[in-house]
């Protein structure tokens, strides 16, 4: 009798073919059109898979941010007095060619970013398109946004984005500023600046008027000075809840309005009588498919402790059929960390719960690329609520797991932590998730789903992972006076 042939299960290569040019230098954009620095500085921006660059993008200034203020200034006048249905117009043309470039911006997005293009392009760029889709049937609505209140916008919005949803950021950010009658100055993380500078292509393709949206690229010094500048009248901002406190320093005596969004540890609860293969795939999909780089990633797991030897051998399985490469391969679920800053990051986390005793789980059976900042899908069991890497917001895909007995205790083990962003809560019984639910401190609370976005549905979390809420109606009236 002849052996059995053992089968290759692996996938063959998937390159994404779709041709994306890259500018080899690129400025600001400043009152419609892109100019060049006033500071006279540049940086590199890196393929966070091969290590090379990218382009050369410029660095604003103190000059640069007075001139793009004053930009939205005069352009606040116009914008604010245009006629709801007429700004609708714009809405609606800028998510319509976000469509019609959706595969060239998802390329770009992965290439600038790391993330998997099956992210970029089946997740990011619809929810960019709508959220300008949502946002632009408001315009002509807004009386109804804040009830009692007459909608009068703001003026001169500050907008500060990470690195994790480059564009999709922009689009939470811009299209519930400019149906308010807003006009803004964004600033994108220095690491991820190419798609938003794509977007201002984009903004001059539906002739937005002149000034009402301006793109300012540079690190931290130029986010300092636009958030500081007198004439904004609106902070917003997303990103670590340690740049978040000295925003909230900054603003505070000024007349200026504020909304954060900053960091979390989620958990996600897995109860005995969870949907065990649908959890699963939630696990994975909420700290792995996403290289756990997204504030809101569920990178606390609490299992119920009768089921946690059952969930750790599903997950571990599961883990080795992830594909960690190029994220322009259509077929890789995990791509790369952002920058070699927050590689180092990752990193210095993994060895610290080693030191701490927590057993680590590597099931990842392929070789990790020989360039490029990669950390395999990484799994921690045997893990204490004291432990560094169950308290503190890691971003990177390090799952760390706890157990629990109860519903309570579930509850009091997920609000045993300074952030309060997102939560996901596994049950078959309807009654338990809505009682775990409203017990768990988080801003939003999947169920039996997990890192779920759309236009309608308003984000935002409490405690230390800030305050206001971006998205639906309760995110426009932070963009009202």
């Amino acid at each position: 009798m002849q052996p059995a042939q053992s089968i290759d299960w692996s996938y063959a290569p998937a390159p994404e073919t779709f041709p994306v040019e890259i500018q080899q230098e690129h400025g600001l954009f400043i009152g419609g059109k892109f100019v060049d620095p006033r500071s006279r500085k540049h940086f590199d921006t890196i393929d966070p898979a091969t290590e090379k660059k990218l382009s050369r993008v410029a660095e604003a200034g103190k000059a640069d941010v007075e001139v793009a203020v004053k930009a939205a200034q005069k352009a606040f006048k116009g914008w604010s007095r245009m006629r709801p249905a007429e700004r609708a117009g714009y809405l609606f043309r800028i998510a319509r060619r976000i469509q019609e470039r959706a595969r060239e911006l998802a390329v770009l997005e992965s290439m600038d970013n790391g993330k998997p293009i099956k992210e970029t392009r089946d997740v990011d760029v619809p929810l960019v398109a709508q959220h300008f889709f949502h946002h632009a049937g408001w315009c002509d609505k807004l009386a109804h946004a804040v009830p009692g209140v007459e909608p009068r916008p703001i003026g001169v919005c500050a907008q500060v984005i990470p690195w994790n949803f480059p564009l999709l950021m922009a689009a939470w950010k811009i299209a519930p500023a400019l149906a308010c009658g807003n006009t803004v100055v964004l600033k994108p993380a220095e690491t991820t600046p190419l798609t938003a500078l794509r977007l201002a292509e984009i903004l001059q393709e539906v002739d937005l008027p002149p000034g009402v949206v301006n793109i300012v690229t540079g690190a931290g010094e130029t986010g300092r000075m636009l958030v500081e500048h007198p004439n904004v009248q609106k902070v917003a901002f997303t990103g670590s809840t340690d740049v978040g406190k000295r925003i909230a320093r900054a603003c505070a005596g000024t007349d200026k309005r504020l909304t954060l969004e900053l960091g979390g540890k989620s958990p996600n609860i897995i109860f005995a009588d969870a949907p065990m293969d649908q959890a699963i795939e939630g696990i994975v999909n909420g700290i792995w498919f996403n290289q756990g780089q997204v504030c809101c990633a569920g990178s606390r797991l609490l299992v119920e402790e009768s089921v946690v030897d059952e969930v750790i051998g599903r997950l571990t399985h599961r883990m080795r059929s992830l594909r960690v490469g190029n994220p322009l391969d259509k077929n890789t679920d995990v791509g790369a960390i952002n920058s070699r800053q927050q590689l180092e990051r990752v990193n210095s986390f993994i060895e610290c719960g080693v030191q701490e005793g927590a057993d680590r789980i590597v099931c990842f059976d392929g070789a990790l690329p020989d360039t490029g900042y990669w950390v395999a899908p990484t799994l921690f069991r045997g893990v204490q609520p004291a432990h560094t890497i169950a308290r503190e917001e890691i971003f990177g895909p390090v799952l760390t797991v706890l157990t629990f007995r109860t519903p309570d205790e579930a509850i009091a083990r997920a609000n045993d932590t300074n952030y309060g962003l997102s939560a996901g809560v596994w049950t078959s019984r309807a009654s338990k998730a809505y009682e775990v639910a409203a017990g768990v401190k988080a801003g939003v609370v999947w169920l039996n789903t997990f890192n779920q976005f759309d236009a309608t549905s308003p984000f935002g979390g409490f405690k230390e992972s800030g305050f206001g809420r971006e998205g639906g109606r309760a995110g426009l009236a932070a963009y009202l006076a």
